[in-house]
């Protein structure tokens, strides 16, 4: 119970804040030009997240030697299926904020759709995924598996989400 409470006061903050950076980044035109090249960029928030991810997992689920040694060569499979979405996103993303000033209804709309077939996608991985993960662990410890997995992805969205100008 301590650690749900802990976790949303976590979210709730990251999201006033995430909120209030997006404001901000309303009021300043985006930049042109990226500072950094996207493959070094996605390189880097993949590692951040796996690592963060299969770190939080490890302390938030008890397996035994046997089903652990089973359940992350199979999580490792589902996180690079993941990265597959995350890094098309990812450049959807800096598409748009390269072109933001010069958005036209296509463009926008191009952003909301490409938004929507990411949760698509990412929905299919995590119910194709569950079922696999059930069969090594179970279905009490699936399900804490995909709670925390969609938890972090959630937040990752959020950050994400923050860094996107709003169209206008």
């Amino acid at each position: 119970m301590r650690n749900t409470v802990a976790f949303t006061a976590a979210v709730c903050l990251f999201s006033v804040s995430a909120i209030a950076w997006t404001a901000a980044q309303q009021k300043k035109p985006a930049p042109s030009v990226a500072e950094t090249p996207i493959e070094d960029v996605l390189k880097a928030v993949r590692s951040d997240l796996q690592s963060d991810r299969a770190d939080i997992l490890a302390k938030n689920m008890t397996m035994s030697s046997e089903l652990a040694a089973k359940f992350w060569p199979m999580f490792e499979t589902y996180q690079t299926a993941q990265n597959a979405i995350m890094d098309e996103q990812l450049k959807g993303i800096q598409r748009y904020i390269e072109n933001f000033d010069t958005l036209d209804d296509a463009g926008a709309t191009g952003l909301i759709t490409a938004h929507f077939n990411r949760d698509e996608r990412m929905n299919a991985l995590r119910q194709k995924w569950f079922g696999e993960f059930q069969k090594v662990l179970g279905t009490k410890l699936a399900v804490r598996a995909m709670q925390i997995d969609r938890r972090l992805s959630l937040v990752h969205q959020i950050q994400f989400a923050a860094r996107i100008p709003l169209a206008h």
